[in-house]
């Protein structure tokens, strides 16, 4: 199967281009032509970047229409959102690995928040003009929580809204959608000073969301309410220095079981909750870059965030919240020698702190604090150096040759009041390679070394887990509970990784016409991951009835959850990406594979998926300034699972879309979507088995822009 979805992907891509004439309508940089900002922390073009990166842009984030950021990942080949179909539970995975194991930044800032069940991504997509997805291990230029890779989401600017001879530009926008009667409003501003010295931006969006109507038929309660909203300011005082600032702020508010992920619904032990979000991402950025001075190109970023998730039981006066704090502070410089006769080594170097606080608190304790949400702080501190060595001609062979060496050494420490403190270090090497024998061909490998600091609830969760009946105390009645008490485990280690990868791309412009692209890019990758965390749940057999041992609370009966380091995992897989770009069409192709076993058990482990083959496919009509696009996503079995009864069926399902963009005339500026997803309203398992995704679902939006 994995062959023929290859070959089909290149085959269609290319016979479809050849198939149909060029016009004089422009066409559109795809995911592999966009540059990279967080690969090398060195601009670069996707395609070159000896590794897998995709980036996807304002253009292809609109076409999707999206309710949240992890609509857009179908475009997006090794990662995915675990959670299931409510918003409020919505958690990353790359590459086999989630939570603390996914570095998520915000304009550079970094998102700590981490939870069981509370979600992390706490923006609009009306706020991004980017999500750039780094794929595979990146600990040597970004330390502790990188083990999977990096999703970097860049907001939106004043020059995504102006065109040329503007100063001042608006844009309102509203939307629909049918699956869970969703509404939004949007409303975007930007000014530019008239040297464009000084710019702003400022943007509001509010969504209002009910019950989600499921492609079973069933509906699966959920009620939503959010206002995102961002303000940022960009000062030029000359060609040499730029300096910027921004707040993101989300506010959600839900009302949803107190674990809204999967297909959960509320009752015993799970009851539903007020969910108050408030989340506030603040970000200053200096930027230095002499022009002519080749050593100098310099970024200093700072940046504090907040994040807090209240919730307030519905049906009992019991009120707990999370409350984590970062605050942090990055500089780095990139420094160019020129090696003569086309060679040339640029030297990316830099340090780095921050602080993650946490405070968790439940008014029905005695001291008030909230089980598995431990009072704790942890601090990192990082260094690192990467070199971009470029050689015209390597030893009189045609072609370009690049070498990507780089390794960063971190510091971590973590405390607890009453708590032993954690203070341990690791380096991280990485080393990258292309060789190009002509500009439209690269083949490139990587070998790299990452890691994973145990988190802070990780290694302090305490108190109250869950509480079960006593089954050995029956027949009483009520029932006589027992708890299961969280246990804190200073001995915890860094999870540590291993990866090599191997791959191959093409890069063609004016393939058939003039002005048309094609681009592919795959790689095959191996990881060996040890020390991999998890949770220990321990309860007693005898508080199922057996004889021994005897039903308690706590530790001393065997009572407890603890997080340990338990498994050494080997994960594998298979990436692919392809592009075809003309002026009147466009094919978006990835295909993705993933294995994951324990190395001791040969057991599944990892956040796995099936083989997935997405195509986003379109015409454009120039003259009635319209496109029609779909997209197809076609799943295989899924086996990977240790319990048989948890396999879900192979799967298919399509989209379609329509664009209306008036490109001159009095509705020069209008935008008109509408689109169904899921049209066959298909009844499909992509978290887990039984958790189904939502029904078909009817999308309409629309914008209007202007300028002066």
């Amino acid at each position: 199967m994995k062959a023929i979805l290859l070959g089909c992907t290149c085959l269609l891509a290319l016979g479809a281009g050849a198939a149909l004439a060029q016009d004089d309508m422009g066409d559109a940089d795809g995911a592999l032509d966009e540059i990279t900002v967080y690969a090398t922390r060195n601009p670069l073009p996707a395609f070159d970047y000896p590794g897998q990166v995709t980036v996807i842009d304002r253009a292809v984030i609109d076409d999707f229409n999206p309710s949240a950021i992890s609509d857009i990942f179908d475009a997006i080949p090794g990662a995915q959102f675990d959670g299931g179909p409510r918003r409020t539970g919505e958690v990353p995975a790359v590459r086999g690995l989630s939570g603390e194991g996914v570095l998520v930044l915000f304009d550079g800032a970094r998102q700590s928040f981490l939870s069981g069940h509370d979600g992390r991504f706490f923006i609009d997509p009306d706020l991004v003009r980017a999500v750039e997805v780094v794929r595979g291990p990146t600990s040597a230029l970004y330390g502790s929580g990188a083990l999977g890779g990096v999703i970097a989401l860049r907001t939106i600017t004043a020059s995504d809204l102006l065109e040329e001879g503007e100063s001042t530009a608006f844009k309102l926008g509203a939307g629909f959608q049918g699956v869970n009667d969703e509404w939004r409003v949007s409303g975007t501003g930007v000014w530019q000073s008239a040297d464009e010295r000084f710019d702003f931006v400022g943007n509001v969006t509010y969504r209002s969301s009910e019950d989600i109507e499921l492609g079973s038929g069933l509906t699966l309660p959920a009620d939503d309410e959010i206002v995102s909203s961002l303000l940022k300011g960009t000062a030029r005082p000359n060609d040499d220095w730029t300096l910027s600032g921004s707040w993101i702020r989300f506010s959600g508010d839900s009302i949803d079981p107190n674990n809204p992920q999967g297909a959960t619904i509320a009752g015993p032990g799970n009851g539903n909750v007020f969910r108050d979000i408030s989340s506030d991402t603040l970000q200053a950025t200096v930027t230095y870059a002499p022009e002519g001075a080749d050593f100098v190109n310099a970024n200093l970023v700072g940046y504090y965030s907040r994040n807090e998730v209240e919730e307030d039981e519905v049906d009992s006066d019991r009120i707990i919240t999370r409350e984590v704090e970062t605050i942090g502070v990055s500089v780095d410089n990139r420094s160019k020698v020129s090696l003569g006769n086309g060679a040339g080594l640029t030297f990316t170097y830099g340090a780095e702190f921050y602080r993650d606080q946490q405070v968790g608190s439940d008014n029905t304790t005695t001291d008030r604090t909230r089980g598995g949400v431990p009072d704790a702080e942890s601090r990192f501190y990082g260094g690192f150096v990467q070199a971009e060595l470029v050689l015209d001609r390597p030893f009189g062979a045609p072609g370009v040759f690049t070498l990507l060496p780089g390794v960063r050494w971190d510091k971590f420490e973590s405390e607890a009041p009453g708590e032993p403190a954690i203070d341990e270090d690791a380096v991280s090497p990485k080393i990258g390679a292309s060789y190009k024998p002509i500009d439209e061909i690269i083949i490139f490998g990587n070998w790299s070394e990452a890691f994973r600091a145990p988190s802070i609830n990780e290694i302090y969760a305490d108190g109250i887990h869950f509480r079960i009946p006593d089954f050995s105390a029956f027949p009483p009645f009520p029932p006589i509970f027992v708890t299961n008490f969280f246990i804190t485990n200073p001995g915890l280690v860094p999870e540590e990784s291993q990866t090599w990868e191997i791959g191959a791309g093409v890069d063609f412009d004016d393939l058939f016409f003039d002005g048309d692209g094609f681009t592919a890019k795959g790689s095959y990758y191996q990881s060996d991951v040890t020390n991999l965390i998890d949770l220990e749940v321990r309860i007693p057999a005898g508080c199922f009835g057996a004889p021994f041992p005897p039903c308690g609370s706590g530790e001393p009966f065997g009572n407890f959850s603890r997080n340990v380091n338990v498994t050494n995992a080997d994960i594998d897989g298979i990436e692919l990406e392809a592009e075809y770009d003309s002026a009147t069409y466009y094919a978006r192709v990835n295909f993705s594979t993933i294995n994951g076993t324990d190395t001791d058990s040969g057991e599944f482990v990892g956040v796995l998926a099936p083989d997935i083959f997405f195509i986003d496919t379109g015409f454009r009509a120039p003259r009635f300034d319209t496109r029609l696009g779909a997209r197809i996503t076609i799943a295989s079995d899924f086996t990977k699972v240790n319990d048989p009864t948890l396999e879900r069926d192979s799967y298919a399902t399509g989209d379609i879309y329509l664009v209306w963009q008036p490109s001159d005339g009095t509705l020069d500026g209008l935008r008109v979507d509408l689109g169904v997803d899921n049209v066959t309203d298909a009844d499909y398992e992509v978290v887990a088995a039984g958790v189904i995704e939502p029904g078909r679902n009817f999308k309409a939006a629309v914008s209007w822009r202007t300028g002066f």
